[in-house]
């Protein structure tokens, strides 16, 4: 069985330690960021961009949005099916939460069913969910030279069995579900069981073992876009302990939970301190009585509103010039309705102030 090696230190402590914090704001704050399904497209956009933006997908952040809203782009056949893949991936990771919470048995089954979404009309019917029977090699893009060398083929089933044994022992369930995502998204990224893809399953493999535990964090972070911001910093991470040996079990993992558990926390950090700009007057959770869930878009309005005090619609689309007048006029509406707005005026040029 596979036991992972890495030592808790002060940095990984304080990491942990910062989201706790976050999620602590984030499920007790009067204004949070959307998360509800019926506006999913907001806190998805990042994550499906992102991480197909990793893999080298082309597509713009605003090229991805219509993708998923069912728009036709002019664009690479391939990035338009990665783009709606991924989404298919969270998709059914939500299910999953739903259907195993608290169940917390992982098994290989889930692994290639998330491959096999991840890489649909990519890769031919036999290599979707199936374990890659040739050997692969990973080569720097810009100087040619093999950076990453995953095990042999023959090796790759008996890897997934022991990873899988120590994921679902109870020495595993002692180990923080953070610290248990980290390294179960290095250890699918080092033994590249698949063909193609192994990135995106790894990450979201990751993201199916947070939000069955209890990390979701009302699904509002995007781990995707940290990485992607910097991904030579990412990549190289992953690179640093997989060159250390060529068994994976000897491989220390402390550099990368370092890294995976400050990006966890910078994400989750930057989301905290923007929901605390939101709801600073403590007398907003009294007067609505909970929560009020925001998109991204409200967010804006409402930074812009605490700074300013009031907005019209045309100052709205300065920092939002993407969104028609009639999408702007709508959130103003829903803040309104909320009691956080009152309006002045009865045209588009009416101005919105904060009650």
């Amino acid at each position: 069985m596979y036991f992972p090696k890495f030592t808790i230190n002060n940095e990984i402590l304080a990491n942990i330690g910062l989201i706790e914090a976050a999620r602590e704001v984030v499920e007790n704050a009067p204004l949070i960021p959307l998360y509800e399904a019926r506006f999913v497209n907001d806190a998805i956009l990042r994550t499906v961009h992102h991480g197909t933006h990793l893999e080298g997908n082309y597509l713009t952040l605003n090229e991805v949005r219509k993708t998923i809203e069912g728009e036709t782009i002019v664009a690479r056949g391939r990035d338009i099916q990665e783009v709606i893949n991924y989404r298919n991936v969270l998709t059914y990771i939500e299910q999953q939460e739903k259907e195993r919470s608290g169940k917390k048995k992982y098994d290989e089954s889930l692994l290639k069913k998330i491959h096999q979404l991840t890489c649909q009309r990519i890769l031919a019917e036999e290599e979707l969910g199936q374990y890659r029977k040739a050997q692969v090699i990973l080569k720097n893009s810009f100087t040619g030279e093999v950076s990453f060398r995953p095990p042999a083929a023959l090796e790759v089933p008996f890897l997934m069995e022991d990873f899988f044994e120590w994921l679902n022992s109870s020495e595993a369930l002692k180990i923080h579900p953070i610290l248990r995502a980290g390294i179960t998204h290095y250890y699918l990224v080092a033994v590249h069981p698949f063909v193609e893809g192994n990135g995106r399953t790894a990450r979201a493999f990751a993201t199916l073992i947070l939000f069955m535990e209890n990390y979701d964090i009302k699904k509002i972070f995007s781990l995707e876009e940290y990485f992607d911001k910097d991904a030579p910093a990412y990549f190289q991470a992953l690179f640093d302990v997989s060159n250390q040996s060529q068994e994976i079990s000897e491989r220390d993992l402390t550099p990368w939970l370092t890294y995976f558990t400050q990006a966890m926390a910078v994400e989750l950090t930057r989301i905290k301190e923007k929901i605390k700009r939101l709801s600073t007057d403590l007398k907003i959770k009294n007067k609505i009585g909970g929560q009020i869930p925001l998109n991204e878009r409200q967010i804006k309005l409402m930074e812009y509103l605490q700074t300013n005090g009031s907005i019209t619609t045309p100052e709205a689309r300065k920092i939002l010039s993407e969104y028609s007048d009639d999408t702007l006029v709508r959130d103003f509406n829903y803040l309104a309705k909320k009691g956080i707005l009152k309006k002045e005026g009865k045209t588009k040029a009416a101005r919105y102030v904060l009650k």
